[in-house]
């Protein structure tokens, strides 16, 4: 989900404490009812969601109901602040959980970690259709017994969105810009003839460290669960961050406010971000329509991906469910249906994570703001290309550990490779997890 992507590591936290806390398995169902393929199901069912995830299936459940007579679906807008602590209540207890549950990305593989049995196993449902799904969303939706439990619902394909007019009173072509290092040498011609900064960060969240880490194939930890903030790959990120705030480059915007008035205020150059970019710059800042242009993340080496992640989330029925085999079946409705996934981008914005329906006549149009491009097609061409990562039950402690070292490095100037020591040290005493290498 848009706007979602950006906070996760600022709220991201309170949830996985909640997670944390509950003891591997707690009193969840250990088995739920086998789903069927094609099972169609009657009566009704109850669905927990938020803000656009819960107005998309309000309207695509009105629709169900029309074609399966004698169905209900019921979608309770639940908001976002307390959703984690009371799916992690429910889970723990074995009870209260409805017939179907939203959930972002990075918080699958924490709860299929601690609750390995509480959701039920999608594969009679959705198993056929692996190759037609975004193959990050599917690898985090999958537990260790290689079952997918978590449904992938939208992407946040990240593409480089940048400001052509600045590009242009610089002098600089956008399509020469191959590398990290090209862009930083970009921004610096760009500063110098318009006064405006490369990009614009949240430095106390991190910076999108995150992000670049994906983009290179890895995250905070490895396959085994071992701790890896301190790889090569995160010191090459922290140093790129660290040299592009010693050369000025970066405008430091605290929380999603500020980074939205960032943009509007046209502070800077280039903006790293995920699909649903393009509606915040679309409601938000409708005066710079056709001054935007978006393309590929630049790469760090040729081994790096040309894109990353940012957001998303998809659906689990749990296994206490009361009509698992109606949720299933309202499941792939909404997202093994190329008509339904493209009517929730155009109506919700919610960005397909389901790939065939990237090739509906929506995705080829001209977007005026962006000057003529057809700005989904470069979406839809990066989304297939997103690198998979390891994510645990201990992401937001990680994500702690690293916002701190950020911090240090970028904004006090610590050597990067120092900070990360100390965060990976720090992980491995709180968690008790192995440091890799």
């Amino acid at each position: 989900m848009k706007r979602r992507g950006m906070l996760a590591l600022a709220i991201g936290a309170t949830a996985t404490v909640a997670l944390s806390g509950c003891a591997f398995g707690g009193g969840a169902p250990t088995s739920g009812e086998t789903l069927k393929a094609d099972g169609a199901g009657t009566g009704t069912i109850t669905i927990w969601s938020w803000d656009v995830a819960a107005t998309a299936l309000k309207r695509l459940g009105a629709d169900y109901e029309k074609a399966h007579k004698g169905t209900t679906i019921k979608v309770v807008d639940i908001g976002y602040d307390n959703a984690y602590d009371k799916i992690s209540v429910g889970l723990q207890a074995g009870t209260g959980l409805p017939d179907m549950i939203t959930l972002e990305t990075d918080h699958n593989q924490g709860y299929l970690t601690q609750f390995p049995k509480g959701f039920a196993d999608l594969s009679p449902v959705l198993g056929d259709k692996k190759a037609d799904f975004d193959p990050f969303k599917w690898a985090t939706g999958t537990g260790k017994d290689g079952v997918l439990r978590m449904a992938p619902w939208d992407s946040g394909t990240v593409g480089l969105y940048y400001r052509t007019d600045y590009f242009q009173a610089a002098g600089v072509d956008p399509s020469a810009v191959k590398t990290w290092d090209d862009l930083v040498a970009a921004g610096e011609k760009i500063k110098a003839a318009t006064g405006h900064t490369l990009l614009t960060a949240d430095l106390s969240a991190g910076g999108s460290l995150s992000m670049y880490l994906q983009q290179q194939g890895a995250g905070y930890f490895d396959d085994k669960g071992e701790i890896t903030v301190n790889s090569p790959d995160a010191v090459r990120a922290l140093t790129l961050l660290q040299t592009m705030q010693q050369k000025g480059l970066i405008k430091n915007a605290k929380g999603w406010d500020a980074s939205v008035t960032s943009a509007k205020d046209g502070d800077s150059a280039v903006t790293p971000e995920a699909v649903w970019w393009i509606g915040t710059l679309e409601g938000e800042a409708p005066e710079l329509s056709g001054r935007y242009a978006v393309r590929d993340l630049p790469v760090f080496d040729s081994s790096s991906a040309p894109t990353s992640n940012n957001g998303g989330s998809g659906l689990a029925i749990p296994a206490q469910a009361k009509n698992p085999q109606l949720a299933a079946d309202f499941m792939a409705y909404v997202l093994a249906n190329s008509g339904n996934q493209s009517s929730m981008m155009q109506k919700e914005g919610l960005f397909p994570a389901y790939l065939p329906s990237l090739k509906a006549d929506f995705f080829e149009q001209p977007s005026d703001y962006f000057g003529g491009q057809k700005v989904f097609q470069t979406f839809a061409r990066l989304t297939p290309k997103i690198p998979s990562i390891t994510f645990t039950s201990d992401q937001s402690v990680a994500s702690d550990a690293v916002t701190n070292a950020v911090g240090a490095a970028v904004l006090n100037g610590e050597d990067p490779k120092k900070a990360l020591d100390d965060a990976a040290a720090q992980i491995a005493n709180s968690t008790g997890r192995k440091i890799a290498g």
